[in-house]
């Protein structure tokens, strides 16, 4: 299962970056096989608006199944669920850590946005 975990770096070691929308980067990671590739997110870092819904297509188009993220807006949350794409939360850490924490089932998958609109 390949799972998009928003961060503040590009390594395994970067932190959560607790933003979805606006997140420095998207580390996606390959659960079987544990290999990972980063994405930059610069374009939707000063995005006006629409930044969790392009992340959203974004995330989708580089193949995940799932998000790992510390806050998700209304907006980009009923686009990662239009995707098909499952949301779990997860408030602080490595990347690292959110893999081991999830594969280990320890995060839940979040029925809803947890934050309002346009969350700094």
């Amino acid at each position: 299962m390949k799972i998009a975990i928003t961060a503040t770096g590009d390594a395994l070691t970067s932190g959560l970056d607790p933003r979805f929308g606006r997140a420095r980067y998207f580390i996606v990671v390959d659960t079987e096989s544990d290999a990972f590739t980063a994405h930059d997110n610069r374009q939707n870092l000063n995005a006006a608006q629409g930044a969790g819904i392009q992340a959203a297509q974004n995330v989708a188009g580089l193949g995940a199944q799932a998000v790992i993220s510390g806050n998700v807006g209304p907006k980009a949350f009923r686009a990662l669920n239009a995707a098909e794409i499952a949301v779990y939360l997860c408030g602080e850490g490595t990347v690292a850590d959110a893999v081991r924490r999830f594969k280990a089932g320890e995060l839940k998958r979040a029925d809803d946005a947890n934050v309002e609109g346009h969350w700094a």
